[in-house]
């Protein structure tokens, strides 16, 4: 089946790609942004920015999950597009430090709303297992071409234009992506088997902490959010102060990590038929572990340097996209159809509950004690997840391991082979 043939996948798709886009202009200029108010306290303030996010994140995302089955969901994605698009609008105009925070608090709900509720739909629209593997590879591309083209985007506004101006055109993606999605036939969710709101909510994490493979994710996600952080919080100051760049510079640093995931992403859609996702995904938290200690490396040694640091920052991009591209193939395989939206939303309330807990370490300590203390804590995390995901994914991942032990006690009680789970 060809993905693109399908209209409404091809109308989702392009609205992502657009509000993506968009989000990438915000990312260069909320660093900036926090930069220009707070200067080499920066990292502190956009640590905070991020943690807000992360909270929001964790705390809205399974809630919503648990309400929206109950709404039509192409309206409720259409309505927090516009929402997230109005408030963007008004981030330019902040004065002072705590109107931004008040600003990204109301964004992130928006978002940690929609994006679940967008990635629930995919499998939906998506039903061939080959081209719903090649949707995930799509969707991570689209990440990652963002990624890369959004921070040279950014570098060249930002040569004839003030980085404020860069929120309109987040804005503007927001809305654009509205109208696609708007244009799309979205399928309401099927009824959960769970009546109680809370029952939703808590579903779908309860499938994490009693599925094998998704106890291993959520090590991941942790590897994943350790050198992240290193990326996204630290590149700004580092930049700036350690190798005294610009800021176009900034954006062409998180250009090269873009590049990385580029790479991997590209590639990846013929690896995954050949290669179970176990292998691939742990290949990449070992490819994190290496790029994190030899951060610690550069910065400990002082051997700080445009080159050290570029093909450092290209490493953790390419390890990113190993671990978070084959995620969504390893959760549908894991649920049944009906609980499809409490797992997506589920990890997306895990993951960033692991961004969390780095994003801090990487802001606040990186400020105060320095990059080297941050990044040695935050490569011994990476370390720990990597850990850990093979101590609780299993090495030979069988149909057994891929259900919950609710689904085991049915499968056990009906012989029906239908109740298996494939694995990934």
């Amino acid at each position: 089946m060809r993905l693109f043939a399908i209209r409404d996948y091809r109308h989702l798709f392009g609205a992502q790609v657009i509000a993506l886009f968009g989000t990438g202009l915000t990312t260069v200029a909320l660093g900036l942004l926090a930069y220009d108010l707070a200067g080499p306290r920066a990292g502190t303030v956009l640590g905070t920015v991020l943690t807000i996010k992360m909270v929001m994140y964790v705390v809205i995302a399974p809630v919503a999950a648990a309400y929206i089955d109950r709404l039509p969901r192409r309206a409720v994605l259409v309505v927090l597009d516009a929402i997230r698009g109005a408030v963007v609008l008004a981030l330019p105009l902040a004065g002072e430090v705590w109107h931004v925070y008040v600003l990204i608090g109301l964004l992130q709900a928006g978002s940690a709303a929609f994006t679940p509720t967008f990635q629930a739909v995919i499998p939906d629209i998506v039903t061939d297992e080959s081209a719903y593997t090649r949707a995930l590879s799509a969707s991570q591309v689209a990440s990652t071409m963002e990624s890369l083209l959004s921070p040279v985007l950014a570098a060249v506004a930002l040569t004839f234009m003030s980085f404020d101006r860069l929120f309109l055109g987040t804005s503007a993606g927001f809305l654009v992506s509205a109208f696609l999605v708007l244009s799309t036939r979205i399928p309401d969710a099927r009824p959960s088997t769970h009546t109680k709101a809370w029952d939703k909510a808590a579903a779908g994490i309860r499938t994490f902490f009693t599925t094998p493979r998704l106890r291993g994710i959520m090590a991941l996600n942790l590897t994943v959010a350790a050198a992240g952080s290193i990326v996204v919080v630290n590149t700004v100051n580092y930049v700036r102060d350690e190798l005294g760049g610009t800021q176009s510079d900034v954006a062409w640093m998180l250009a090269a990590s873009g590049t990385g995931t580029l790479l991997a992403a590209l590639g990846l859609p013929r690896v995954l038929d050949r290669i179970a996702a176990r292998t691939v995904m742990t290949t990449g938290s070992g490819v994190l572990v290496a790029g994190t200690i030899a951060a610690v490396v550069l910065i400990a040694a002082g051997l700080t340097s445009w080159i050290g640091t570029t093909l450092i920052w290209t490493v953790i991009g390419i390890g990113m996209a190993l671990i978070i591209t084959p995620t969504g193939k390893v959760l549908r395989a894991s649920a049944g159809h009906s609980a499809i939206p409490e797992v997506f939303a589920a990890q997306f309330s895990l993951s960033h509950l692991a961004w969390l807990i780095t994003y801090p370490v990487a802001g606040l300590i990186g400020t105060n004690a320095g990059f080297t203390a941050a990044w040695t804590i935050l490569a011994a995390l990476a370390a720990a997840g990597a850990t850990a995901s093979l101590l609780l994914w299993p090495r030979h991942d069988g149909p057994e391991s891929a259900r919950t032990p609710a689904e085991i006690t049915q499968h056990t009680l009906s012989g029906d082979p239908a109740t298996l789970v494939r694995a990934a």
